[in-house]
């Protein structure tokens, strides 16, 4: 697949280059840099900047793309053995999504599944989450609440983020939890936020409707954090 810009390529040139197939140059680069990559297990070739946007379909490419390994998807049931699981029921935007992947790996989560969507542009998410989401176990299922019982059956207590729920701060968070984040637009359906076992929300200093999902996910995946 193909990602461009910076972030997310110098990521996965520091932390997982065998995934790299080819890094296109598009503009000059630092010498002590360049040397660096060329010493890499991996294709260099430079291209026109014209054909770097015709590969990237006029996206801010910022003068380096490349072609990297697909990201393989894992069974979400391989997830049942793991204490902190994150759940984003119906979330679509794969800005908030790769902003979420990145959040949750940097603070500790073990797994995330995406619910409610059939697939996703992988590429996209690879890109907005900084190339965390080769270091993050990510699952798409479709059936949300086969994820549910499937976690409460293996004894995870869950918890679901609405702005009518428990303040999280006043919350005893257990063990082993899995964190369910709903849609952008509609938050939690009734049905799946009706089977978990706690609400939870954010207590606002000033009235405020609501946080971006992927603000408020990173807010409730801090405070459960288990610290050692």
């Amino acid at each position: 697949m193909l990602i461009y810009a910076k972030q997310p390529i110098n990521y996965i040139i520091n932390n997982h280059p065998a995934k790299i197939k080819t890094l296109y140059l598009a503009k000059e680069m630092d010498k002590k840099e360049y040397s660096r990559l060329m010493k890499m297990d991996f294709e260099i070739k430079r291209i026109p900047s014209d054909a770097a946007g015709k590969m990237c379909k006029n996206a801010s490419h910022q003068g380096i793309l490349a072609e990297i390994d697909e990201y393989v998807l894992h069974d979400y049931k391989t997830f049942l053995n793991y204490d902190f699981v994150l759940v984003l029921a119906g979330l679509s935007d794969v800005g908030n999504i790769g902003a979420i992947i990145r959040t949750a790996y940097a603070l500790g989560v073990d797994a995330v599944v995406a619910c409610g969507v059939k697939s996703l542009p992988l590429e996209a998410v690879t890109r907005t989450s900084t190339g965390a989401l080769f270091d993050m176990p990510f699952a798409i299922e479709t059936n949300i609440h086969d994820v549910l019982n499937d976690l409460k059956m293996s004894g995870f207590t869950t918890y679901g983020a609405d702005m009518g729920g428990t303040d999280i701060r006043e919350m005893k968070i257990q063990n082993r939890r899995a964190l369910f984040l709903g849609s952008e637009g509609e938050g939690l359906a009734a049905r799946v936020s009706s089977k978990l076992d706690a609400i939870v929300s954010i207590k606002m200093a000033h009235k405020f409707d609501s946080l971006n999902v992927s603000a408020a996910g990173a807010i409730l995946m801090d405070r459960m954090r288990k610290y050692e």
